[in-house]
């Protein structure tokens, strides 16, 4: 493994535990009795405990936001470009903390958990969860960590949702807002794609309705099916006419159904990798979060009187490239905050590689962010 100089590196890294034993109700009526929140944290708290930045996560992300576990770790964090000394998440002001969500794999309690009170995986058994009750869930942890009010919630996409829900559900508790390359709601193609998703992991036959677990197999092919759905609708058209073109593996027409184009090999290693590392439930669970939320659902469509409660200020980011969180999405958030009498900054960023613009640090961008957040320190004293 290749680290960071220690100067640009948190280093090692190691997740806690929280474990909650009271029960925690959820939007569709059901309860977890009891469950764990994985986390971690990078920098220091500071006296005031005034200075702490949470992270949420997006689709296929987890509380591994930044460093790395161990020195044999091929990668870093998912969010690594961005959190440490003297990035745009600077750890060298603020105590940052990154949460798994619950249902999450290979993190907080998710279908992938033992359920206490069967002793076998939850498996489709465990329920369906929203952005607000993972909102609900962090609070805890918040409270747990001793950290009156969040210097800055920051996500991006899918996180990007659960700030939006922060402002909204516990305003006293956020001073800062940063939305970057998010939606209000999803669009009817979004949900579109989503359930052609869903419906790829549902079908294979090793699915076994949820409870492949116990047959000791992973719905391989759905899951496959599903990651190379999503990874397209990240990247721009440019983006990949830029990286692959019409360029074919090997230098030739084959005329066969086999891999021939570098796009398609390109879709096949990111499906399958992301089978080794990934939870075909969780899958689930993660896309119904998505089309569930909806914070006007319950004012009418009145995005504005939804953010009514919201006392934080807001930084909201796009890129011109994302189509599937187009920049439009974005202006729907800030004119709504400015309807209701809010303050929003909003950043537009020339880009060319689509949604996963929000995981690089391309200039404008980057700037945008350390000044946005050097603000936020200072006004804690960080």
């Amino acid at each position: 493994m290749a680290m960071e100089s220690p100067a640009h590196s948190i280093g090692i890294v190691e997740p806690q535990t929280l474990h909650i034993d009271e029960p925690l109700a959820l939007d569709c009526g059901k309860q977890l009795a009891e469950f764990d929140l994985v986390y971690e944290t990078y920098g220091t708290l500071n006296a005031a405990r005034s200075n702490a930045v949470l992270i949420c996560h997006a689709l296929s992300g987890n509380h591994h936001a930044a460093g790395y576990h161990s020195e044999a770790d091929a990668k870093p964090g998912w969010w690594n470009k961005c959190i440490g000394p003297g990035k745009m998440i600077d750890t060298n002001r603020f105590f940052v903390v990154s949460a798994a969500n619950l249902g999450c794999y290979n993190g907080s309690t998710g279908p992938g958990s033992l359920n206490p009170e069967t002793g076998r995986h939850y498996g489709p058994d465990f329920p369906v969860v929203t952005v607000g009750d993972w909102v609900r869930s962090q609070n805890l942890l918040r409270a747990h960590l001793g950290i009156e009010r969040w210097a800055a919630a920051v996500g991006g996409s899918l996180g990007g949702m659960q700030v939006m829900q922060w402002a909204i559900d516990y305003p006293d508790r956020l001073a800062h807002a940063v939305v970057i390359a998010s939606a209000p709601k999803l669009s009817a193609q979004n949900i579109a794609f989503n359930e052609i998703a869903r419906q790829a992991i549902v079908t294979d036959p090793e699915f076994h309705e949820g409870r492949y677990y116990e047959k000791g197999v992973v719905p391989r092919r759905g899951l496959m099916l599903a990651r190379m759905l999503g990874h397209i609708t990240y990247l721009s058209d440019d983006a990949m006419r830029a990286k692959f073109g019409r360029d074919l593996r090997a230098g030739r027409i084959n005329y066969g159904f086999d891999v021939e184009f570098q796009v398609e090999s390109y879709l096949r290693h990111q499906g399958e990798s992301f089978v080794t590392r990934f939870d075909a439930n969780t899958y689930l669970l993660m896309t119904k979060a998505l089309d569930y939320f909806d914070p006007a659902y319950a004012t009418g469509g009145r995005l504005a009187e939804a953010f009514e409660p919201a006392t934080a200020r807001f930084l909201v980011i796009s890129f011109t490239s994302d189509w599937r969180f187009a920049p439009a999405r974005s202006r729907e958030i800030v004119d709504a905050l400015v309807d209701a009498g809010k303050q929003v900054a909003y950043a537009e960023v020339e880009s060319d590689l689509g949604h996963d613009d929000f995981l690089l640090t391309m200039p404008h961008y980057m700037n945008t962010m350390k000044a946005y957040m050097s603000r936020v320190a200072a006004e804690v004293g960080a």
